[in-house]
């Protein structure tokens, strides 16, 4: 009989699965709820048990994780008479590890204290192939000993694992973290365009660009997607107008000016509404090339 703690996980996605599994193989009992029959199946086969509801999940759960979309599937999946605060047990701890809005984060501790439930806000950074890998950056705001009680967990999830504060401020360095990555797969984007209109040896001089001042995580992971033109989603453009319009609204509130990030944040909302908000985020050289003129 395992000593660790039981899990529940809620949100079997593109990022939920793969860390659910990482945490199975770490020897945890992972129990798991999405909408999705076949993500139940892919955690069953992975040694996971599937649960019918949201409250069959958590009912026996010492430790609660959610990954969801947003601000208002988190709220979905928490509140009401099926919900995971009126089903978990009280003492339990939620990790939410989505990516929503600060102020979502802070409600939502207040509302589980009541319950007695303890609630951590721990969004990654790392897409598709860091959860994969369980190499995540992993950015938690909360109380210092539920930190301590959740790092086990996250050590088999991720591997820059830090306590930014107290609740909302993971969800404000992931607002951060948004920002950073969207700028920078713009810039990378602009200088694919321009390198290939050059005429340059485009695989070549990623290469070079990447092994200085220029490098970057961005750049090592999506290299081969400007080049392959492959936008397979591995951080759906969908997800990142929302991350963009999180960024810019908690920038206002506190006085923070974004001059260039209001205006990838508009190029990113340009993307969607030309219908590619189902592809990666380095689908944003698609906008670049179309405003240099090719016709996708």
């Amino acid at each position: 009989m395992s000593n660790l703690p039981k899990i529940a996980w809620i949100g079997l996605g593109i990022m939920g699965s793969p860390m659910s599994e990482n945490l199975i193989k770490a020897g945890y009992d992972v129990t798991g709820f999405t909408l999705e029959p076949d993500k139940l199946d892919r955690l069953t086969a992975a040694g996971g048990t599937a649960a019918g509801s949201i409250a069959e999940a958590v009912r026996d759960a010492d430790v609660v994780i959610t990954m969801v979309p947003a601000s208002p599937q988190v709220e979905a999946i928490t509140y009401g008479p099926d919900g995971i605060l009126e089903n978990a047990r009280s003492g339990a701890l939620l990790i939410d590890m989505s990516s929503i809005t600060p102020q979502t984060s802070v409600d939502l501790a207040t509302a589980a204290r009541d319950k007695g439930i303890r609630v951590l806000d721990a969004p990654v950074s790392g897409g598709e192939a860091g959860a994969i890998e369980a190499v995540l950056s992993i950015m938690a705001g909360g109380g210092q000993s539920d930190f301590e009680e959740a790092e086990p967990i996250f050590d088999a999830l991720g591997r820059t694992i830090v306590l930014c504060g107290p609740h909302g401020s993971g969800q404000t360095v992931k607002a951060a973290n948004q920002l950073i990555v969207a700028v920078n797969i713009q810039a990378c984007a602009e200088a694919v365009v321009f390198l290939e209109k050059s005429g340059v040896d485009l695989a070549a001089a990623l290469d070079v660009l990447n092994g200085g001042l220029a490098g970057s995580t961005v750049l090592t992971r999506k290299k081969d997607n400007f080049l392959n033109r492959d936008f397979k989603p591995g951080f759906r453009i969908d997800l990142h107008h929302k991350d963009m319009g999180i960024v810019t609204d908690a920038a206002r509130n506190v006085g923070a000016a974004l001059p260039v990030g209001a205006v990838v944040a508009q190029l990113v909302a340009s993307l969607r509404a030309q219908g590619d908000g189902g592809l990666d985020h380095s689908a944003l050289l698609r906008s670049v090339e179309r405003l240099s003129g090719a016709q996708l």
